[in-house]
């Protein structure tokens, strides 16, 4: 990722722009006339990184969700409790959909997946 680029004629900023006849990114100044072809196409990059409660707790607040479906056909192995919200989403590494299940008693919240 490049870093901030500043003009070589007047040292103001240089924003991002496309040319679209070259089919390039610049780099152009908006107070002069100075423009340069960018080394690297990309102008910004966010990376999210969240700390490992914040995962827990976004899915134990989904056994309280209205929106997700129920079942009571499974039994939760921590607590025993016979009532699971389960949705499907791709698991990180592997390919397809997997069932999750979140334990509906409150006060176990145990995640397990099919």
């Amino acid at each position: 990722m490049s870093t901030m680029k500043f003009c070589r004629e007047c040292n103001n900023i240089l924003y991002p722009k496309d040319d679209k006849d070259r089919r390039v990114l610049l780099f152009a100044c908006r107070n002069c006339e100075h423009q340069e072809i960018a080394d690297n196409n990309c102008v910004y990059r966010n990376e999210v990184q969240h700390a490992a409660a914040e995962r827990t707790q976004v899915l134990q607040d989904v056994a309280s969700d209205p929106t997700l479906q129920r079942t009571r056909e499974v039994r939760c192995a921590t607590c025993g409790h016979g009532e699971a919200v389960f949705f499907q989403a791709t698991a990180r590494g592997e390919e397809g959909m997997t069932i999750f299940y979140v334990c509906c008693n409150p006060s176990c919240g145990n995640r397990w997946r099919e």
